[in-house]
C-alpha cells in the first residue's frame, strides 16, 4: 500500500511537471526568438532614417559601420533616376526574397546559413523602395533558452522528489496503523487474547483499530462468561456423583464393583479438572517445551484394561498391538485418555454387542499414529461424522467425540481420518506429529495428506488375528 501510494504520487506529479514545464519552456523559446527580432527590428529603424535623408555610398556606409562591426546590418538600395543598384554590407538573404520583401512592401524575415535575416522595406520620395537586411544568428534567438530549460527541468525534479517523500510520509502514515492491525488481528487469531491495536492514524484506520479493540474485549468477556459457566455446570454435577459414590460403595466386593467405583471416582477427577481449567483459564491440550506431553503406550494400556471389563461382559473380542514399548507424544495425559475413552465408547455405544474392536499404536520418525477399528456396520458419511454436533447420524451421536480427537490432533500439527478397518467396520487413524513447532508437518482438514511415512502406511491394514 505504501509503495503503491508512493507510485501514483509520483506518476500523478511527473504528468502535472511535464503538463507545465513542457509549455512554459516553449513559451521562453519564443520569447527568445521575439527578442531577437525585436533588437534587429531597432538596428533596421536607426538606418531607415538615414535612407531619406541621402543614398550616398559614403554616408550609408558610415551609417552601416556605426551600427557595428558584428551587427549583421546590409542595406540593398534598387535602380533609381539612372542609379545602378547598390548594395552596402554584406547580403545573407536571397536575391528573391529581397524582391519579394520591395513587391510586397511589408517587412520579412527568411532563413539564411546561421540564423535569419529580417528584412525590412524604407520607401523613397520618388517611390523607389530601398531594403535593410539584419541578420539575426542562432545563438541569439536560443540566448537563454538553455538556462530555463535546465531552471524548469530542476524545479519539476525538485516537485517530483518533494510529492514522492510526502507520499512516502503519508503512506508510512497509513500502512503502519494497517499492519498493527494486522498483526493484533492475527495475534488474537493465535489466541493472544491480550492483543490490542494503538488508535492512531487516519480517520477511517483509527475507527477500524477501535472496532477491534472493542471487538477484542467482547471476545474475552464471552470467554470468560462461558469458561464461568462451564465450572458452573460442571459444579452441579458434584451432587449426583457424591451420591453415585456412595452407592458404588455399597455394592460389596468384586469386580464390577471395583470398576464402577474406579469409574466413579475417574469421573470425579475429570469433573475436577474441568473446574480448574476452566476456573485458571489455562490450556490442557498441547503440551509446551521439549520432553512434555505423555506416554501414549502407557495411556492405552491402561484404558483397554478398564474398556477390557466390559467387553468381556459384551462378548466383544478386542486386540491392541504397538505398546510393549514406551511411545511419547505431545499431548497431555488426560486429553489423550479421554480421546481414547470417547472413541472406544462409540464402539460401545454404536455397535451391536459381540463386535469385536482393536487399538493399534504406530511409532514413526516424525508422527505417531493410533488406529481404532471395530467390526461393525462403519460410518457411512466420514465428513458428517467429523462435524462438530452432528456425530454419525445415529442414534445417540453428537460429534462431539470425534471433534474432540479431531481437535486433540490437529494441536499437535496432525489430523485425523475415518475410513473402514480390515475388520470390516470404521477405522478412526489419529495422527499425532511428534514436533509442533515445524510447520511443514502440519496439515489442515480437508488437506493434502499424500505425505506419509511409508514404513507406517504398509502396517496400516496388516490383518492380525484377534484374541
Amino acid at each position: 500500500m505504501r509503495w503503491a501510494l508512493v507510485k501514483v504520487c509520483l506518476a500523478v506529479t511527473t504528468m502535472v511537471v511535464v503538463a507545465f514545464a513542457v509549455p512554459l519552456g516553449l513559451v521562453v523559446e519564443e520569447m527568445a526568438r521575439d527578442r531577437a527580432f525585436a533588437g534587429a527590428e531597432r538596428e533596421a529603424a536607426a538606418v531607415a532614417p538615414a535612407l531619406s535623408i541621402t543614398t550616398d555610398r559614403d554616408e550609408l556606409e558610415k551609417v552601416v559601420a556605426s551600427a557595428g562591426v558584428d551587427s549583421g546590418v546590409a542595406v540593398h538600395l534598387p535602380a533609381d533616376g539612372g542609379r545602378a543598384a547598390l548594395d552596402i554590407g554584406r547580403q545573407r538573404a536571397a536575391a528573391r526574397d529581397i524582391r519579394a520583401v520591395r513587391r510586397l512592401g511589408r517587412a520579412s524575415t527568411t532563413a539564411v546559413p546561421g540564423g535569419s535575416a529580417l528584412l525590412q522595406p524604407v520607401a523613397f520620395g520618388s517611390g523607389a523602395i530601398a531594403v535593410v537586411e539584419v541578420y539575426v544568428p542562432e545563438s541569439a534567438m536560443t540566448h537563454g533558452v538553455g538556462t530555463a530549460w535546465a531552471v524548469l527541468a530542476a524545479v519539476g525534479l525538485a516537485l517530483v522528489v518533494g510529492s514522492v517523500a510526502v507520499a512516502d510520509r503519508l503512506g508510512v502514515r497509513m500502512v503502519r496503523p494497517a499492519r498493527r492491525l494486522v498483526e493484533g488481528a492475527r495475534d488474537l487469531g493465535e489466541g493472544k487474547l491480550g492483543a490490542r491495536v494503538r488508535e492512531e492514524g487516519p480517520t477511517e484506520l483509527r475507527l477500524a483499530a477501535v472496532a477491534f479493540n472493542s471487538m477484542a474485549d467482547q471476545v474475552v468477556q464471552l470467554l470468560a462468561n462461558e469458561r464461568e459457566l462451564a465450572a458452573d455446570l460442571s459444579h452441579r454435577l458434584r451432587t449426583p456423583l457424591t451420591v453415585l459414590r456412595l452407592n458404588a460403595a455399597s455394592l460389596g466386593a468384586g469386580p464390577a464393583a471395583e470398576q464402577t467405583r474406579a469409574a466413579v471416582a475417574q469421573l470425579e477427577r475429570e469433573v475436577d479438572t474441568i473446574i480448574r481449567t476452566a476456573r485458571e483459564a489455562k490450556p490442557q491440550t498441547a503440551a509446551a517445551g521439549p520432553g512434555a506431553g505423555c506416554d501414549a503406550a502407557e495411556v492405552v494400556r491402561e484404558r483397554m484394561e478398564f474398556w477390557s471389563a466390559l467387553a468381556e461382559d459384551e462378548g466383544r473380542k478386542w486386540r491392541v498391538a504397538g505398546v510393549d514399548r514406551p511411545v511419547r507424544i505431545p499431548v497431555a495425559r488426560a486429553d489423550l485418555a479421554a480421546g481414547l475413552d470417547a472413541l472406544l465408547g462409540n464402539v460401545f455405544r454404536h455397535t451391536a454387542e459381540g463386535t469385536a474392536f482393536a487399538v493399534d499404536v504406530h511409532n514413526g520418525d516424525d508422527a505417531v499414529i493410533v488406529l481404532v477399528s471395530d467390526a461393525g456396520p462403519g460410518i457411512p458419511d466420514p465428513e458428517a461424522a467429523m462435524a462438530r454436533g452432528r456425530g454419525s447420524g445415529t442414534t445417540g451421536s453428537t460429534g462431539l467425540g470425534l471433534d474432540i480427537v479431531r481437535r486433540l490432533a490437529e494441536s499437535t500439527g496432525g489430523d485425523v481420518r475415518i475410513g473402514s478397518s480390515v475388520l470390516g467396520g470404521a477405522e478412526v487413524r489419529i495422527w499425532f506429529q511428534l514436533d509442533p513447532r515445524k510447520p511443514a508437518g502440519r496439515r489442515q482438514r480437508g488437506g493434502d495428506r499424500r505425505r506419509r511415512p511409508c514404513r507406517l502406511v504398509s502396517t496400516f491394514n496388516r490383518p492380525r488375528s484377534l484374541p
